[in-house]
């Protein structure tokens, strides 16, 4: 059993309703002891011009199969809410799912990189990842959650 953390995100439509309800499909695809962060609303960045604001959640439990297992399921709740199967990174969504953590495991594979390549640039991934797992470990950095939060803000402030 792997301890997994996943971001969620979206601007499209209700996502309370959205994150709710891929809770309930992630445990009735054998993703178990889902712990949900509040959500954090922030501004979209990257995207085109006039794009709403994007709210952006952590999902954290425990998976027993493989990392692309993971990442299948999360690619199909992802369609099943309306998002296309191809899509621009700058466009708005109505759900976006991204593999953060998984375990203590790094992952190099065409697909899928393990842990996020950019989540530790995200305050918008940090956050709230860091309001229920403060303490896990980043496995490339050895860093937790909350010394990789603080390292961000400090960037941030020294800009």
């Amino acid at each position: 059993m792997k301890k997994v953390a996943l971001a969620l995100g979206g601007n499209i439509g209700n996502m309370t309703e959205t994150f709710n309800s891929v809770k309930i499909m992630l445990r009735k695809n054998g993703f178990y002891n889902i712990n949900l962060s509040s959500p954090y609303s922030n501004p979209a960045s990257n995207c085109i011009p006039n794009t709403p604001d994007f709210t952006n959640a952590i999902a954290t439990g425990c998976w027993d199969k493989s990392a692309e297992e993971l990442l299948n399921l999360t690619q199909q709740l992802e369609i099943n809410s309306g998002r296309p199967s191809s899509h621009r990174s700058d466009m708005s969504r109505t759900l976006d799912i991204d593999i953060i953590l998984f375990g203590h495991e790094i992952i190099s594979t065409k697909k899928l990189t393990i842990p996020h390549p950019r989540a530790k640039n995200r305050d918008f991934v940090l956050i709230p990842l860091n309001e229920i797992a403060a303490d896990w470990i980043f496995p490339d950095s050895g860093l937790t959650v909350k010394e990789t939060l603080n390292i961000l803000k400090a960037s941030i402030e020294n800009l």
